[in-house]
């Protein structure tokens, strides 16, 4: 029996380590979001790269997910996952030149990974480092812009996709709460006063707490966008998640859903994420994702 589950425990690791945590997918969704007489809009969601250097294969599949030509493409950051990682996200996002975008940032857009027992994620939130290693936010974010992407962290924007109008908002990374809502009032103000109304409304945010979820629906996003959560990472097959890493229920650690506050509600979408740190190189039942989602017109 010890020798079966043994045997059983090694062909999980060689999965998790060694096929699944590369086996790239794209998850796709169709949204009915956007207001009546909208032409449908292409959002590309891209979120936890961790990109280091070496992974190829992995900057394959991202520049390869440029085919699909997305009008929009929303990155919720976690982008970097190795003190060289802009080596690699440079080679991934190249192709998306010239195509709109919004990025916030993750923990692991400002620090970099370092060494932790993979058990501790079962007691909460994973702490913050005692040393991190500061990474070069600001050459990611010079980078960014250079694509021609807006940064949402703690700001608004008025997109114009394809002539449809969209007002976008964001917050910096809550797991390390650098969001600052307060900051958010003066760009929405000015936002509400403008004659052309938005076909849409988009809160982007990398870790989905509850109460920037809850923030974000008040301010009154139909559509909200994260990562972090990695789906899970290792899940039980009919179970799902074991962990979330942050408050959000784990059922909706993945994929479309719908969060309500205050009586209104909006869509939420959440990422599983491309990768994982370079200190916990493993996912089980839980496929590293981009997102597709084609938002289409409400019926008037």
């Amino acid at each position: 029996m010890l020798k079966g589950a043994a045997v059983a425990g090694g062909a999980a690791a060689v999965w998790g380590i060694g096929i699944e945590r590369t086996a790239f997918t794209l998850r796709r969704s169709t949204l009915p979001l956007l207001a009546p007489g909208s032409p449908d809009l292409k959002v590309l969601h891209l979120s936890d790269l961790h990109m280091a250097p070496w992974q190829r294969k992995k900057q394959r599949f991202v520049r390869e997910l440029a085919d699909l030509e997305p009008d929009l493409v929303v990155d919720t950051g976690d982008n970097l996952g190795h003190p060289l990682g802009l080596l690699g996200i440079k080679a991934a996002l190249e192709p998306f030149r010239g195509v709109p975008g919004v990025h916030v940032w993750g923990s692991n857009d400002y620090w970099a990974p370092q060494p932790k027992n993979p058990f501790s994620y079962f007691m909460g939130p994973s702490s913050v480092p005692r040393e991190p290693e500061r990474l070069d936010t600001a050459e990611l974010g010079e980078y960014l812009a250079s694509l021609g992407w807006t940064d949402l962290n703690n700001r608004t924007a008025r997109l114009i996709v394809r002539g449809v109008p969209i007002d976008a908002f964001g917050t910096d990374d809550p797991h390390r709460e650098y969001d600052d809502l307060g900051a958010l009032s003066p760009g929405l103000r000015g936002l509400r006063s403008r004659k052309v109304k938005p076909a849409l409304t988009l809160g982007v945010t990398h870790a989905p707490y509850r109460r920037i979820l809850d923030a974000l629906v008040d301010r009154g996003a139909d559509l909200l966008l994260a990562g972090h959560t990695h789906g899970g990472q290792v899940c039980v097959p009919g179970f799902g998640a074991l962990v979330t890493n942050c408050d959000i229920p784990r059922e909706q650690v993945k994929g479309v859903s719908e969060w309500t506050h205050d009586g209104r509600t909006g869509t939420l979408e959440v990422s599983a994420g491309l990768g994982t740190s370079i200190w916990a190189p493993v996912r089980f039942a839980c496929r590293p994702e981009a997102t597709l989602l084609t938002l289409t017109a409400r019926s008037a």
